[in-house]
C-alpha cells in the first residue's frame, strides 16, 4: 500500500476557496488599516490645531487686555479702600453706617465689584476645606462588591490592552530600527536619510504613536504583499492586520476623546465662541475690549461716586440714592426685562 497521499480535484478547489477567502480577509483588513491611519492623521491635525489656536487666542487676549483688566482690577481696589475709609474715619451714625455697609455688599453681590471677605471668614473657610479633605478624599464613600469587581476588570483590561499595544509598538520600533539604523550603510548619503528617519521613528516610539510608526514603515519601506498561496502565510498576515487595526482603533478613540476634553475645558469653549464670532463676521477680541472698557467707565463712575462722599461733597441721603450711571443701568435693565416679558406675552396668543 502506497504511503504517498493524493489530492482529488475537489480538495483542490476547497483548497483555493480558503486561500481566496483569505486574500479577500486580507484584502478587507489592509483597506481598514489605510483608513484607520488616515483617519488618526486627521484627528491629530485636528487636535493640533485646536491647541494651537488655544494659545494664539489666549495671547492675542493677553496682549490686548491686560492693560484694561489691569486698570479695572486698580479701580475695585480703590472702591474698596474708600469704603474702609468712609468706616474707619467718617462719623456715622448707627443706621446710617448700617445703611452704607448695605450699599457695599450689593455693589458685592451685583458683581459690581468684587466681593470681599473677612479674615475670620477666610479662616473659617479653610477650615472647612481642612474637614472635607480629612472626610471626602481621605474617606470616599464605600462602593458595593459588584462596582468595585467591575471597575478592577476595567482596570485589568486597560491594563492589559495597554500592555499588548505598548509590545507591538516596540516590535515595530525594533523593525524599522533594524532597518534604517544609519550604522547599518556606509554611504554618507544613505547615512543622512536613514538618520533623518530614526529621529521620526524614535519620537513616534517615545510618543507611542503605533499609527505613525506604521505610516513610516509604509511611507520608506517595501511592504511585502504576500501572494503566496500558502494559506499560513496569509493566515499570519492577517492575524497581524487585525491586531494592529484594534491598536489603531485605541490610538484613534484615545485621540478623540482627548480633543472633547479640551473642548470642554474653559479655554476650549473661549476657543469655540472665537470661531463662531469670526464666522459671523464679528472681531470678538475687538469686542471684549469694548466691554472692558465700558465697565471701566462705570466703575470709574462709582469710584468717583464713593470718593465724593467720603470728601463730604454729598449727603448720606444722596449717597444712598447710588450713582446716576447705575441708575441709569438699572432702568435700561428693566425695560429690557419689561419687552422681553411683553414679547412672550404677545407669542403665547
Amino acid at each position: 500500500m502506497s504511503g504517498k497521499i493524493s489530492f482529488s480535484p475537489s480538495n483542490r478547489a476547497t483548497a483555493s476557496l480558503a486561500l481566496s477567502s483569505l486574500h479577500e480577509r486580507q484584502e478587507v483588513l489592509e483597506k481598514e488599516n489605510q483608513w484607520l491611519l488616515k483617519q488618526i492623521k486627521r484627528k491629530r491635525t485636528e487636535l493640533n490645531n485646536y491647541v494651537e489656536q488655544m494659545r494664539s487666542v489666549a495671547t492675542e487676549i493677553h496682549n490686548k487686555c491686560t492693560p484694561c483688566l489691569k486698570k479695572l482690577a486698580a479701580i475695585d481696589r480703590e472702591i474698596h479702600s474708600l469704603f474702609d475709609e468712609i468706616f474707619s474715619k467718617k462719623k456715622l451714625g448707627k443706621k446710617s453706617k448700617k445703611n452704607i455697609q448695605q450699599v457695599y455688599l450689593n455693589l458685592q453681590f451685583s458683581g459690581v465689584i468684587s466681593p470681599k471677605i473677612d479674615n475670620s471668614e477666610e479662616i473659617d473657610l479653610d477650615q472647612m476645606f481642612d474637614e472635607e479633605q480629612n472626610h471626602d478624599f481621605f474617606h470616599p464613600p464605600q462602593e458595593s462588591n459588584e462596582q468595585t469587581q467591575e471597575t478592577d476588570r476595567q482596570q485589568e483590561a486597560e491594563s492589559v490592552n495597554k500592555t499588548s499595544g505598548t509590545r507591538k509598538i516596540r516590535q515595530i520600533f525594533l523593525r524599522l530600527a533594524e532597518i534604517f539604523h544609519p550604522d547599518k550603510v556606509t554611504d554618507d548619503e544613505t547615512q543622512m536619510r536613514h538618520t533623518e528617519i530614526m529621529k521620526e521613528i524614535n519620537k513616534a516610539y517615545q510618543e507611542g504613536d503605533l499609527a505613525r510608526l506604521l505610516e513610516i514603515e509604509q511611507q520608506y519601506q517595501k511592504l511585502e504583499y504576500i501572494e503566496s498561496k500558502d494559506s499560513d502565510d496569509l493566515t499570519r498576515r492577517c492575524s497581524n492586520l487585525e491586531q494592529e487595526n484594534e491598536f489603531l482603533k485605541t490610538q484613534y478613540d484615545d485621540l478623540k476623546r482627548e480633543l472633547r476634553m479640551i473642548k470642554n475645558t474653559p479655554e476650549g469653549a473661549i476657543v469655540s465662541d472665537y470661531r463662531k464670532a469670526v464666522r459671523q463676521g464679528i472681531n470678538p477680541v475687538a469686542q471684549m475690549l469694548e466691554e472692558v472698557e465700558s465697565e471701566i467707565k462705570v466703575i470709574s463712575s462709582i469710584r468717583d461716586f464713593v470718593k465724593d462722599f467720603l470728601e463730604q461733597k454729598m449727603t448720606i441721603k444722596d449717597f444712598l440714592q447710588g450713582p446716576e450711571i447705575l441708575q441709569q443701568i438699572n432702568r435700561e435693565a428693566m425695560e429690557e426685562m419689561m419687552e422681553q416679558m411683553f414679547a412672550d406675552f404677545i407669542s403665547e396668543f
